[in-house]
C-alpha cells in the first residue's frame, strides 16, 4: 500500500483564510513521518520514505519520477526525522508542519533550511492512465 493525500491545499493568506482546509492537507506526510514512523514506531522510516516515493510513482506509471537515479527528475525532500511533525488540527487546518529542511522540485531548492526560497519549478504530473474528470 502507497500512502497519498486527496486533500486541497490553500495558501494560508489573504482570500484563501476564507476556506477551511481538513488538516491532511497541511500535515498528512509529516505525521506519517513523525507520530507513526519515529513515535509509535508503527512503520520503519525506510519503507514509509519508499511508500511515499518509488511505490505511488510506480503504480501510477508515473515515468522518472519517486527515485534517486540517474536520468530521473532530481525531486528530494530532505527532512530532520527527529523534528518532523505535523501541526495542523480540525480548529487550525492551516499550519505548516516542521522539521522539513530542504526541498529540490525538479532540480530546483524551493526550500532551504526550511524557508521558501520563491521558486516555483513544480508542474502537473500525470500518469498514461490518467483522464481528466468532466
Amino acid at each position: 500500500m502507497s500512502f497519498g493525500s486527496d486533500a486541497a491545499s490553500y495558501a494560508p493568506e489573504g482570500v484563501f483564510l476564507k476556506s477551511r482546509s481538513h488538516p491532511r492537507a497541511y500535515g498528512n506526510f509529516a505525521r506519517l513521518l513523525g507520530k507513526y514512523v519515529r513515535d509509535e514506531k508503527v512503520i520503519s522510516l525506510e519503507e514509509a520514505v519508499y511508500k511515499l516515493t518509488t511505490l505511488p510513482a510506480t503504480n501510477l506509471k508515473i515515468q522518472k519520477r519517486g527515485a534517486i537515479k540517474e536520468g530521473f527528475y532530481a525531486d528530494l525532500a530532505i527532512f530532520d526525522p527527529k523534528k518532523i511533525q505535523d501541526h495542523a488540527t480540525y480548529d487550525n487546518p492551516m499550519q505548516y508542519s516542521t522539521g522539513m529542511v530542504h526541498v529540490i522540485v525538479n532540480g530546483t531548492q524551493v526550500l532551504n533550511n526550511g524557508e521558501h526560497t520563491g521558486a516555483l519549478p513544480g508542474q502537473v504530473v500525470k500518469g498514461p492512465g490518467y483522464k481528466a474528470m468532466k
